[in-house]
């Protein structure tokens, strides 16, 4: 495998994008999501591209932003990644710079507080039965930024919702199913086959009526003012009581506490 922090590969009118620091557990560096941001760009943009699918390197999703490098107070890893809760570099909020093609999450594995957060941001997800997602923001010691107070209410009610960010608690594929998170739970070896079927059978329509229903979801769907609500309890809550050294700290706990879950 390249030694590249996020990979392309195209074939079949898919564009596979794939997180790749699977040592550290496909945590959102710096350089990930910049390249994360072109990548995507690059495949919305490409004529021989119709679905994108969004995948981790065995055996995370992703665990979210690199705590080692937030907490580095010389860090500007929110700086123009709308992690903060402002509009990012291409002016969207949310983790994704904005997107014509529909996007599929293949969940391989945990996918954590920020990278719970990629995964529902999402057209919708497929997750292998070794996927797990958690909130663990109020753990680690941030507050949410890309949507995750707005989308995850949506995905699976507010009460679940509150739940999952008050305690950390993880919710395994089962459950994630069971409540409407995720689309399909698939066995490990065949999340990337079944993941490429569904879209295939995307692919087999007639692609700008896909493209602008696509649209038409996002429009009726988005709510703006929750998300301008989010950012800025973010913004007051940071200027308040962020601590770069409080999220060093907790690093290694929560990495515990994940495995433990």
């Amino acid at each position: 495998m390249s030694d590249s922090v996020v990979l392309l590969e195209v074939s079949e009118r898919i564009a596979t994008i794939t997180l790749n620091r699977p040592g550290a557990r496909n945590a959102l560096s710096s350089e990930v999501l910049r390249l994360l941001a072109e990548l995507m760009k690059e495949a919305d943009a490409r004529e021989d591209v119709d679905v994108i699918i969004l995948t981790g390197a065995d055996p995370a999703f992703t665990a979210g932003l690199d705590l080692k490098e937030l907490g580095d107070a010389s860090s500007n890893l929110l700086g123009g990644t709308g992690a903060d809760g402002t509009p990012n570099a291409d002016g969207v909020r949310g983790p994704f710079p904005k997107l014509v093609k529909p996007l599929i999450g293949a969940i391989n594995g945990v996918a954590v507080t920020g990278g719970f957060e990629l995964a529902l941001n999402c057209d919708f997800l497929i997750a292998s039965e070794n996927a797990k997602f958690g909130d663990t923001h109020a753990r680690v010691g941030v507050m949410p930024g890309w949507g995750l107070s707005v989308l995850l209410p949506e995905a699976i009610g507010v009460r679940r919702a509150r739940e999952m960010s008050f305690t950390g608690n993880f919710m395994d594929a089962n459950e994630a199913y069971e409540y409407g998170l995720v689309n399909h739970v698939v066995p490990h070896a065949e999340l990337m086959p079944f993941t490429r079927k569904i879209a295939l059978d995307i692919i087999g329509n007639e692609q700008s009526g896909v493209q602008t229903i696509r649209n038409t979801y996002s429009l009726t769907t988005t709510n703006a003012d929750a998300w301008s609500t989010e950012a800025a309890e973010a913004k007051a809550w940071r200027k308040r009581s962020f601590s770069a050294d409080a999220v060093a700290e907790r690093r290694d706990k929560i990495m515990q506490r994940g495995r433990q879950q």
